[in-house]
């Protein structure tokens, strides 16, 4: 090919560098672009040509070709946010996307996402993103659908069905006088309290006295007001071991004196309130109320105290913001305290990243080279999630400048060829004059 083939052998150089700017300038200008994966150039020879030599046949090659463009699917940094809707992924998934309008399918490392006014959580673009309805217990029902939540639900309120004290009866207290409602502070030894809800959600203070009644007996005496007056709902006795368990709740035998809990007397720590037998009616027009006490006793030398106390109760709460968990759990807060897993999100990952196609605003399209994706939700093997966090660009500002100048420098020294191919073709042009 001679002097001629030269010239298309630096043409080809400069084509390929050329692409090569075009990728480094793409890169900068996407180095803050949320979720962004840099992309890098490789080049291959081109097909040589034989000529011929005084030892045979030989191989010239015949410039350099753009080989593939590859998006180099590292992780990014992490950028901390104030919205609590704004997620990242730490591993190798995608959010799975959906378009409202052609119910087309798309997968994003850009986790900028909002609830819009249809309760639906969004993209910039409208996407809604793609998640599991929950049942009761976190676990997910269903198949994958958009997440929504309603941004003006509410949670109902709950009975209080059950309630637990853990508790320490001093040891060496004095026996007490025999109780009486009318003082209960001035015939008891201790007393604690814990809140319970009737089916309306109004909240009612339950007493709990105890009055030392001999060695290693106690009485206790549930009170509360209903309807005005202070009532006495439960009372019964309770008995320890010399070892300080709790060996005896309502004539019911329950820990030994080894603490140990023998078959079938599982519960019997359980007292059931009631009044006289009968449902308590609060007289609010709430439902006639019955709730259990796990009583979480013990008996040892030192002030009587309240170590814990719960109960399963609540008032009714309007929905007044949103998380997302580790394990991708949306999880609705309440202003009532409580809170409410509202949907799970899910997540893609594919056999070949590299095979999907970019189809812009940080969305990429399966296609058969990347194979179809699996899908699985976070801390299942597809990573897991950061709220309150943006994944950053992956482009590295210093790198692609020093790329920049290798690549200028060999955009320049393969126009030279041409240059001084075009200098030797007019020395052969001269020739004939």
């Amino acid at each position: 090919m001679g002097l001629q083939g030269a010239l298309y052998t630096g043409v080809s150089a400069l084509g390929a560098t050329g692409e090569a700017m075009n990728v480094i300038g793409n890169n900068l200008a996407n180095s803050n672009t949320t979720a962004f994966k840099a992309s890098r150039t490789l080049f291959s020879d081109l097909l040589a040509s034989d000529v011929s030599s005084s030892s045979g046949t030989s191989q010239v090659g015949t410039g350099v070709g753009l080989a593939s463009v590859d998006t180099v699917f590292s992780q990014g940094g992490f950028n901390p946010t104030e919205s609590s809707t704004d997620l990242a992924i730490e591993g190798e998934g995608f959010f799975k996307v959906s378009d409202p309008n052609t119910g087309a399918d798309a997968y994003t490392r850009a986790g900028g996402f909002n609830f819009n006014d249809e309760g639906f959580l969004v993209n910039p673009q409208g996407y809604r993103v793609q998640g599991y309805d929950v049942d009761g217990d976190g676990n997910t029902v269903g198949n994958l659908k958009d997440i929504y939540t309603d941004l003006s639900g509410s949670v109902p309120a709950q009975e209080t069905g059950r309630a637990s004290l853990s508790t320490n009866l001093n040891a060496s207290a004095e026996v007490g006088a025999s109780f009486d409602i009318n003082d209960p502070a001035g015939t008891s030894n201790f007393s604690t309290s814990i809140n319970v809800y009737d089916s309306l959600g109004t909240s009612h203070l339950a007493n709990v006295y105890f009055t030392k009644a001999g060695s290693n007996a106690w009485n206790y005496h549930v009170t509360a007001d209903v309807g005005g007056t202070n009532t006495v709902l439960k009372s019964h006795q309770i008995k320890f071991t010399s070892t300080g368990y709790l060996k005896e709740v309502d004539g019911n035998s329950y820990m030994n004196e080894k603490g140990e809990i023998p078959a079938g007397q599982e519960g019997n720590n359980v007292i059931t309130v009631k009044n006289t037998g009968n449902p308590i009616n609060w007289g609010n027009g709430s439902d006639g109320h019955v709730f259990d006490v796990e009583f979480n006793l013990s008996q040892y030398a030192g002030q009587s105290e309240l170590v814990s106390k719960q109960q399963d109760g609540f008032s009714s709460g309007a929905l007044n913001g949103i998380e997302v968990d580790q394990e991708g759990m949306v999880i609705g807060s309440y202003s009532n305290g409580e809170s409410k897993d509202l949907a799970k999100l899910g997540l893609a990952k594919f056999a070949n990243n590299n095979g999907l196609a970019q189809v812009g605003n940080s969305l990429f399209e399966a296609t058969n080279a990347s194979g179809l994706p699996a899908i699985g939700t976070p801390g299942a093997g597809v990573g897991t999630i950061r709220s309150n966090a943006l994944e950053q660009s992956t482009v590295d500002i210093a790198k692609q400048f020093t790329d920049m100048i290798t690549t200028q420098r060999a955009y320049q020294a393969n126009s030279r060829t041409i240059t001084t191919t075009d200098d030797m073709l007019q020395e052969v042009v001269n020739l004939k004059r």
